[in-house]
């Protein structure tokens, strides 16, 4: 068969070390089918020294290969500086809808009784971080202000893939805006919303504001995806998968859009950032990045990489679930230890 190519955006700290260590997993020896590695360096430095043009060239290089696994990176503070390379990616590969997933981790106890898996989908562009900021006035009369925008079609593309996702996973569609109160601009997510559970007739759909899916969200135990716009997503996926004991226990996957509601490009990485304390102490858990890995190749079109997909996310929680934990989960084990024990697993499993 020929090789699955999966662009690599390298990057910067522990976001760094995490992806060599997801990058022993996909080997292509340990997965056992064939997979083609492009590279790129997205580290600070290098895009300081390019003034941004690598990260364009790795954005052009994933709309081609439609795959992509990214390091976290640093993203520069100073208003003259680079800004954000996460930005331009979203914005060149068209990357609206951001999934990731809280669910149990193997051993760990999870807070307020949460058990059950809750995917948050959210917008990627957007919203609160589309916005164009100024000031006006001066001492206690000044006053800070700021124009969002988000547009139809950005709704309809959240909207679907959250009911499309909760057909998969057999979830209810959960949560939404405070269109109460923003009844034009929230008001449109709503109704998208609520065009999507019209069309999915037998998937559940149980519209809550999101005040009060904070508060409710403690309560329930059954699969749930939450479907949010782009800064209550950030929000409610951090809270999220803190639920769940670590925000290293799960992956984060960009999808950008080539057709209608079908994804074109699919780009995995960790949600967490790059951890500068940890950074060469071989102390920081890999097993968000290894999931990305799991994640992506389970969006690869040929059975054998889905199939690889579904073998590491297994082997990952097999190894958390037999003890071999990080020191955020309650363990002793390095990052190349946790990683070696994945390895070891999905080589000794059957088939």
């Amino acid at each position: 068969m020929a090789p699955a190519r999966i662009v690599v955006l390298h990057g910067d700290q522990t976001g760094e070390e995490l992806l060599l260590e997801a990058l022993r997993v996909l080997d292509p020896l340990v997965l056992g089918f064939p997979v083609e590695l492009v590279h790129f360096d997205l580290s600070l430095g290098e895009r300081r020294r390019t003034a941004n043009a690598v990260v364009h060239e790795a954005a052009a290089a994933m709309c081609e290969a439609g795959f992509g696994l990214k390091a976290a990176t640093v993203t520069p503070t100073g208003q003259d500086d680079l800004g954000s390379p996460n930005a331009i990616l979203r914005e060149e590969v068209n990357g609206q809808v951001i999934l990731r997933t809280g669910r149990r981790i193997p051993g760990v106890l999870p807070l307020a009784g949460v058990h059950a898996p809750i995917a948050v989908v959210r917008m990627a562009v957007d919203d609160a971080y589309g916005a164009v900021e100024w000031r006006e006035g001066d001492g206690n009369a000044e006053v800070a202000l700021r124009t969002t925008h988000i547009s139809r079609l950005l709704c309809h593309r959240v909207a679907e893939f959250a009911f499309q996702h909760a057909a998969r996973t057999g979830s209810t569609v959960f949560g939404g805006p405070k269109f109460t109160v923003s009844r034009v601009y929230e008001g449109m997510f709503k109704e998208e919303l609520d065009a999507a559970a019209a069309r999915h007739p037998h998937v559940r759909y149980d519209p809550q504001l999101i005040d009060a899916l904070v508060a409710l969200v403690l309560t329930r135990d059954d699969p749930l995806v939450i479907p949010a716009l782009n800064r209550d997503g950030d929000v409610l996926s951090d809270l999220i998968l803190a639920l769940y004991g670590s925000l290293a226990g799960s992956e984060s996957v960009l999808l950008g859009f080539t057709e209608p509601d079908r994804p074109g490009v699919v780009m995995a990485e960790a949600p967490h950032g790059t951890a500068p304390s940890l950074e060469g102490k071989n102390v920081a858990n890999p097993m968000a990045m290894i999931l990305a890995v799991a994640a992506l190749l389970e969006y690869l079109p040929a059975a054998q990489a889905r199939a690889a997909g579904a073998a590491v996310r297994a082997a990952t929680l097999a190894t958390v679930a037999d003890g071999t934990r990080t020191a955020d989960l309650g363990g002793s084990a390095l990052t190349t230890e946790f990683t070696s024990a994945v390895i070891a697993r999905i080589r000794s499993a059957p088939g």
